[in-house]
């Protein structure tokens, strides 16, 4: 009797042992995964407390920068650096494309080419207006007084050179399939796609915001160079994201602006195309005047041909204040177009990356099943054994124990 229970005695010590062992390894695994969702969350909130940093900086000290070239080049920028931050945190987030879902793949890849052709009408409408430049320049060339005096006839062509340029800002800029795309990437933006792990739900919860903020900033462009309010999109989103009272600051803003500068149902220009058409047309009713020599009378643009300071003068203050105008314009123009050149690039490096990632993941698995095709092979000639996983170790550890 004495030897039994001595038996059953060391029997149940390995047991308890192994018992212990597995219950310790779950504990370090939850441990572990206790860790790895606290380091996700402060990645997640790091990444939207950052956009919503940078969008503060949009907000405008008075809120008719709005409509300026200059204020849609900090736009820009804000854009450029939301994607380039998204990737950063892809690769920090260290969740493999190959464990992405088919319907997240989807909707990246159909938003990207959605992007690149904004990108393409944007270029496009900056290239039409920076064309224009070409006209200023050269009535800048007619009407310039360093040597001499310009006579009637460059007045007279500058004159027409201005008419023309005024002709050309002044057309209806065809941006309607700009403005019917940016629709479309908005359409299913408030959808926010599910994901079943903690790194999914971080990745969805990310790329979801810089789809929302890259909506807004490009629906105000819209808006901006069609001259048409109706372009700008209401974006309503959960109080839940940590950018989410920035994004409706900044819109309160801007729709305010927008309705302000709304004249017969269309937007006035931007502040750096308006600045130089004033410019243009003082400088283009001079010009009419001199060259047609009238009377002195009071012209359309305001300016008193009684003036007694001397033509030359005035000719020459409305060339150089013309000059100002359109240097800045061109610098703005240019500055905002590399931009968008860089934006078309991050969209389009990011979308190659990711079929990059598809391609070898998709030659990973067919490697991986002709492996294990060929380790099945070998089993059934009972040559070799397929190792258990850690997992399947445990269980069998456990049903072991509790059967002894």
């Amino acid at each position: 009797m004495e030897g039994v229970v001595a038996g059953t005695h060391r029997q149940s010590v390995p047991n308890q042992a192994i018992v212990f062992f597995i219950f310790f390894a779950i504990s370090q695994l939850n441990e572990h995964e206790s860790s790895q969702s606290l380091k996700i969350h402060e990645l997640l909130f790091s990444f939207e407390q950052g956009l919503a940093e940078n969008l503060k900086k949009l907000k405008p000290k008075d809120a008719s920068d709005v409509l300026t070239l200059s204020w849609m080049s900090l736009a820009m920028d804000f854009l450029l650096d939301a994607h380039n931050s998204i990737k950063t945190f892809i690769n920090e987030l260290r969740l493999p494309v190959s464990d992405w879902d088919e319907k997240w793949i989807s909707i990246y890849l159909d938003s990207s080419v959605k992007l690149l052709d904004v990108c393409i009408a944007l270029s496009s409408e900056l290239s039409r207006l920076d064309q224009g430049q070409l006209l200023l320049q050269y009535v800048l060339h007619l009407t310039g007084i360093s040597a001499s005096y310009p006579s009637s006839e460059q007045l007279v062509r500058a004159h027409s050179y201005i008419h023309e340029w005024i002709e050309h800002i002044s057309k209806s800029p065809k941006l309607d399939n700009f403005a019917a795309v940016v629709e479309s990437l908005h359409q299913g933006t408030l959808d926010l796609p599910k994901g079943k792990s903690s790194k999914a739900k971080a990745l969805m919860r990310a790329l979801y915001g810089v789809k929302v903020m890259t909506v807004f900033i490009c629906a105000i462009f819209s808006a901006s160079l069609s001259g048409c309010s109706r372009a700008l999109i209401d974006l309503h989103v959960s109080a839940d994201f940590h950018w989410f009272e920035a994004v409706c600051d900044l819109q309160a803003i801007v729709k305010e602006e927008i309705k302000r500068k709304v004249v017969g149902g269309k937007l006035v220009l931007f502040k750096e195309i308006e600045a130089v058409k004033i410019c243009a047309l003082r400088l283009h009713d001079l010009a009419n005047y001199v060259s047609c020599k009238e009377e002195p009378v009071q012209d359309t643009r305001g300016i008193n041909r009684e003036d007694k300071v001397p033509e030359r003068w005035r000719l020459q203050d409305c060339v150089t204040n013309l000059n100002g105008t359109a240097k800045k314009l061109g610098h703005e123009l240019g500055s905002l177009s590399n931009q968008a050149n860089d934006f078309f690039q991050i969209i389009l490096t990011g979308r190659d990356a990711l079929l990059c990632n598809l391609r070898v993941s998709a030659v990973t698995q067919d490697s991986s099943i002709n492996d294990i095709s060929y380790v099945e092979a070998w089993e059934k000639d009972g040559r070799t054994a397929m190792p258990f996983r850690c997992s399947e170790i445990f269980r069998v550890l456990l049903f072991d124990s509790l059967v002894d």
